[in-house]
This record gives structure tokens, sequence and C-alpha cells, in this order.
């Protein structure tokens, strides 16, 4: 825009509408020294003051709406599925290997590639995240995309707007009016730890590694989820018709001018020595690194080089990546405790004397159950090899017998629940041991009331697990049905705290307008996980009718086998948990079917197993799991002999596709699918 006609529409701004203009610029520039140079320049405090006020003057101005304002770092809870795009450059993955005789017969190659020319290689980390492809027109992000099969990405660009070291706005100057820079995003090892503990005391399953729970976080369709979870960035790689110099090192240099976050850790070398100097130097350094890496990235770092020796079908021939082996330390075992879990399952840990491994202190691991303890012979003072890698979770990899001491006792699971002295049972099919004492034992108490409470059951969003834990220990409350008694003053403190403690209550009550199969879900019963309870629900209809079904009546529903109908069944002859629902049921929650969900079932698709795929105009994927759902059906992830057909949308994965055709599958487009249901 020509700078006197800028001028001029700023001169016609209000006092208002120009302290939006100057937020925005001082909070870009704070979220770039914060989260790529590492040197805030103001308290968190001050920079959420700022912020907050950026919101309320972006409220009483809609007239200035900007998909980049760093207001739109927060994330939304508008769901929304993700459109397929194509990639403008395909995204190819790299050769690996796992040894340096490797790297030397590459570098070799890449010499005689290039017909003995002189050559440079740019060494970087291997970040282990999601790949990311960013687009830029006029300095301002328009859409990011994932990696997908290299061909076709899902356009993240709502969640990616959350992730504070990538820039929505760009700093500096030169940079080209339209560009594509690639990289990873990642979940920092802080992040990922106090994630985990989160989904732990949720009795959620932990996330396996900073990598899962990156791809994870990213897919969700709620961005808010994206912003909660703190992701950061790395970029490695820029394309465009337009881009700087001719070399990817020096390219990768102008863009940390731009505010792009890049690898501090990144190398320009000339030889074969150099290049195993920089592996075998990360190879120790690494593990002090904030982010999760699993290897070495080896570029040549002349672009027209690169063009010269092109690409294989499947990876670039100017690149290799070499992965680090999997860290395994020796540390001796000092005892082992156990954890009583929400459904009363009990774990063993093992408990370790300190080892570093891969970038953290490890003194824990888990032990599973009582069949991996006997798998190992673990004794009490064992040296134990304890292993991350790829499973990031510490875990048992093996034992020294050797080193065993004369003395040292074999582990004996414990027979009682440590916790409130129960006998332990064990439940046929069932790996682990539990106490069957739902109803007062504290861990499943408190455990069953943040359950309850999670987003995927009752979703009172404004109570949390310190909360919970709380208000049991000063008697609040004992069980779910107590949270509907909660009054504003009993909660308040002296007084200070009105507006939380009338905001919990508020969430509390609006919960009882939560859809009857989240319902029985949020109840708690041991085995009924999200999707059981949605069949229980769409089959029994009410409460009364689940509640009153025979052993019989349980298993003719698809899905619910003998021991969960056993588990359903023990859990409604328990007064106690009567007297729950009863409770409940006075207070509002939805006991049975909205009369819209019942108009709607249907057993049309009963016994058909259904693979959707694809992006559609009429419902979203979402919707079509729920009608599928409704009408008998049962929908599945992946493609076997046993899928009935495929509810194809545009742009299909051709993966999919081709194993579609090679099982002799039927593919039902949008329209078949919605006459099918509608006759």
């Amino acid at each position: 825009m020509h700078k006197s006609i800028k001028k001029h529409i700023m001169d016609s701004y209000s006092d208002e509408q120009k302290r939006i203009l100057q937020l925005r610029k001082e909070l870009h520039d704070h979220n770039y020294n914060y989260y790529v140079l590492n040197q805030p320049k103001i308290s968190d405090q001050d920079f959420d003051f700022l912020m907050h006020e950026l919101q309320d003057l972006e409220a009483r101005h809609p007239e200035l709406s900007d998909p980049n304002s760093p207001t739109q770092r927060v994330g939304s809870d508008l769901n929304k599925e993700f459109k397929q795009v194509a990639h403008r450059y395909p995204m190819l993955s790299l050769a690996n290997t796992y040894n340096e005789q490797d790297v030397r017969d590459w570098f070799e190659s890449v010499r005689k590639g290039l017909a003995g020319e002189d050559f440079e290689i740019c060494c970087e980390m291997k970040y282990d995240g999601l790949s990311i492809s960013l687009t830029y027109v006029d300095g301002k992000l328009v859409q990011a995309v994932t990696r997908g099969d290299g061909v076709n990405g899902d356009d993240v660009t709502n969640n990616v707007k959350t992730i504070r070291s990538i820039p929505l706005v760009l700093t500096g100057n030169g940079y080209p009016r339209e560009f594509e820079i690639r990289g990873e995003v990642l979940m920092p090892w802080a992040s990922f730890d106090r994630l985990n503990k989160e989904r732990e005391a949720a009795e959620e399953t932990p996330f396996a590694n900073p990598r899962n729970a990156a791809s994870g976080t990213l897919k969700s369709l709620d961005s808010r989820v994206v912003a909660q979870r703190q992701l950061d960035a790395y970029l490695y790689y820029l394309l465009g018709e337009e881009i700087p110099t001719g070399g990817h090192y020096e390219n990768l240099e102008v863009a940390r001018s731009w505010g792009f976050k890049i690898s501090e850790g990144m190398r320009k070398v000339s030889s074969l020595e150099e290049v195993i100097d920089f592996i075998n130097y990360w190879d120790k350094e690494r593990k002090n690194l904030p982010v999760a890496t699993d290897g070495i990235v080896l570029k040549v770092n002349s672009l027209a080089q690169q063009r010269s020796l092109g690409y294989t079908a499947k990876s670039p021939r100017w690149a290799i990546a070499y992965k680090f082996k999997a860290e395994r330390e020796c540390t001796r075992l000092l005892e082992v405790t156990y954890q009583v879990g929400r459904t009363g399952a009990v774990t063993p840990v093992a408990n370790m004397e300190p080892v570093q491994l891969a970038g953290t202190t490890v003194k824990r691991a888990t032990l599973n159950n009582e069949d991996f303890i006997r798998s190992f012979d673990l004794h009490i003072g064992d040296y134990v090899y304890v292993e991350k890698g790829g499973e990031i979770i510490p875990k048992i990899v093996g034992v020294d017998i050797d080193q065993r001491p004369i003395i040292a006792q074999p582990v004996q699971f414990i027979q009682k629940c440590p916790e409130c002295g129960t006998r332990l049972v064990r439940y046929e099919g069932e790996a682990a041991w539990y106490c069957p004492n739902d109803t007062s034992c504290p861990p499943q108490i408190k455990g069953r009331i943040e359950h309850f409470i999670a987003r995927k059951a009752m979703n009172i969003d404004s109570l949390g697990p310190e909360t919970v834990d709380e208000y049991y220990r000063i008697g609040l409350i004992k069980n779910v049905a107590d949270l509907y008694d909660i009054e504003v003053q009993q909660i308040n403190g002296d007084g200070s705290r009105t507006k939380s403690a009338q905001k919990i209550v508020n969430a509390i009550q609006h919960s009882v307008e939560v859809p009857f199969e989240r319902v029985v879900f949020a109840l708690g019963i041991r085995f009924v996980g999200e999707t059981s309870a949605r069949l229980l629900a769409r089959h029994f209809k009410t409460m009364d009718a689940l509640k009153n079904a025979s052993l019989q009546d349980l298993q003719e529903v698809e899905g619910i086998g003998e021991v969960m109908a056993k588990s359903i069944i023990t859990y409604f002859h328990n007064e106690e948990n009567l007297r729950i629902i009863d409770r409940l049921r006075a207070k509002g929650v939805q006991m049975s079917l909205s009369e819209e969900q019942t108009n709607m079932a249907s057993d049309k698709l009963a016994g058909q197993s259904i693979v959707i795929s694809g992006v559609f105009a009429r419902h979203s994927r979402d919707e079509y799991k729920q009608i599928i759902e409704q009408n008998g059906g049962k929908n599945v992830g992946s493609i076997s002999n046993k899928t009935s057909f495929i509810l194809a949308g545009e742009n299909m994965g051709p993966s999919k596709l081709e194993k579609a055709k090679k099982l002799n599958i039927r593919i039902v487009d949008e329209e078949e699918f919605l006459k099918m249901i509608e006759s």
C-alpha cells in the first residue's frame, strides 16, 4: 500500500482503532522475543494485560477483524473438519540410516553425482515431531498444511496460529511476496510431561512420546486444545520462486531475520570428517535440548547442486537422515510401589536410582502388571536396563542377572489395596488386579469425579483435579452427585473468589444438558468406554432400561462382551450407585435419549462396518459417524475384508482407494448414502 494512502487511512482512525494496531504490533514483537529469541522483555502478567486489552478493543471494533491478530493464538471451539490441500511442491520423506558407513557411502554418492565438483553440507537436527508446510503472502501467514501422504495434506491453519513461535506477521524486510517454509511442529519436554500428568490423573492413556502428542494435538478439531498444550516449531526449508539466495543454509539465516525459529545447532561443513564430528557431538548433547530429537539431517547446501542431484522415486538424493540409536541406561531397582486408578486398576511402579535418559532425569517407570514383573523375574535390588528411544515413557527392557545381589528378594505383587486395604481381585481375561471397593476407596472416588467432569463426559471445564482433591479433602464432595449441591458461598473462600465460584456453580448446573450417551460414559462404569457408552445408550434408550438389562440383553449389543456386561450389572446392583443416579435424576441430568435422537434411530445399517474417507459437503465426518451409529452401523478406521462399504467424499485418500479396489470393497458417495438412510 502506498505510504500516503496508508497515512490517510491511519489519520481517519479513532484512538481506540489506532491502539488496536499498536497492541497487535507490540504483542507480535513480545511473542517473537519470548518464544523465538527466548529473551522476554515484559512479565507474563504484563503480556496478559496487553492481550486482554486487545481482546476487549477488538470486540468493540469488529470492522478491524484480522485473522492474523495475536488474539487468534488462543484458539476457538468451532469444530471444523480439516480439508485436504494439494502441496505445491511434494513433501517427500528422507532416506534413513542408522550407521556411520551409510553416511560415508551417501557422501561419496553425492561426490560422484556432482562429478567431483566441490560441495558443502548443511548439518541440522532431526526434530521428532509433525512435518508442516507454511505459506506466507505479503508477510502474513495464509495457510498451514500437514505432510499427509506427501502429495496432499490437511489444512490446519487455525490450529497452527495458536503456536506462538510461528510468526503470524513477519518482521524485518526483503521477504518474497509469496513463499513456503517447511518445518516440524513439536511438543517440548515440559509441555509433554505436564500433559501426561494431566492424562494420568484423568485415567486417560498417556501419550507414548512427544511426536504422538504433537500429532494428536495438531489434528484436534478444537484449536483451544492446541493453544493449551503449548506446541513449538522449528523451520528448516525455504521454497518459492523468489527465495533470497542460492544456498540452503544462507536462506535459513535470512528467514531467521524474518521472525522464524531456526535451529541454533545448524552448521555448514565441507568435509566428511566434519559431518561425523557433528553427529558424534549431538549424539550426546541432544540430551540437553528442550525438545525431542531422533537424529541428524544432512543436506547438500547449494540449491543448484540439489537440482542437479535430483530425486529417487521416494526421496531426494541430496539429503539423508541419520537416526540415533535408542538410549538405554542401567540403574538399580530400589522398590516397587502401587497406584490405584479411577477404575480400581492397581498399577505397579518401579522406583529406581535416578539416571539421565534422553534429556530428563528418570527415577520411575511403570511395570504394567503382575505378568510383566514375572516375565523379567524382577528382584528388589536388581540392576535394570531402562530405555526411552522412540517410546519416550520410561520402560524397563531387561535385567542384568550377573549383578543381582545374593540377598535380593523377588518382587511379590500385593494382595490388598494400598489405599483402603480391600483384597484385590483379577477378572477373567484381564491382566490387571483391581480393588473392588469402588464406593469407599479414595483414589477411585476422586478419579470417578474427575472422570465425570471431563470434557468428553459432563464437560464441567471450570473444575480440575486439584479443585476436586480440595473439595474431597474438606468433605464438600464424596461422590459425583454432591457436585450439584455445591453453593457459591461454600467455595468463595473469604469472599474474594465469588466470581470464580459462581462460574463453577454455573458450569455444574449447565452440565445437566449433556446428552444421555455422555451421561452413561460419565458414570465411570468399569470397562465402559466412550464408544461402549454410546452403543448402550442408543440400544436401551433410557437409564432405567439399561439398569434393568439382563446379562443376555447386554451381550446382544454389538461390542459388549461378557466381562463388560457383568461389570454393568455389578454397577447397577450397588445401592450407593443407584442412590447417586436417583440424585442426578432429581437434579435434571439427562436419563434418556432425546426425542429427536430416538426418532432418528433405525437399524438400516445393522451389522455393517463402514469406513469414512474424504471431505463432504452435506455433513461433517463426525456427523456422518453419528448417523451411522444411529442407524445401527459400526464405524471402523481401516479397510479390511470385513468392511461393508466406504462412505467416500472428495479427495479420498489414495492409499484407501487402492486398498478398496484390491479388496473389491464397494464405494458409496454422499448422495447415495443419504438415500440409503432416507429409504
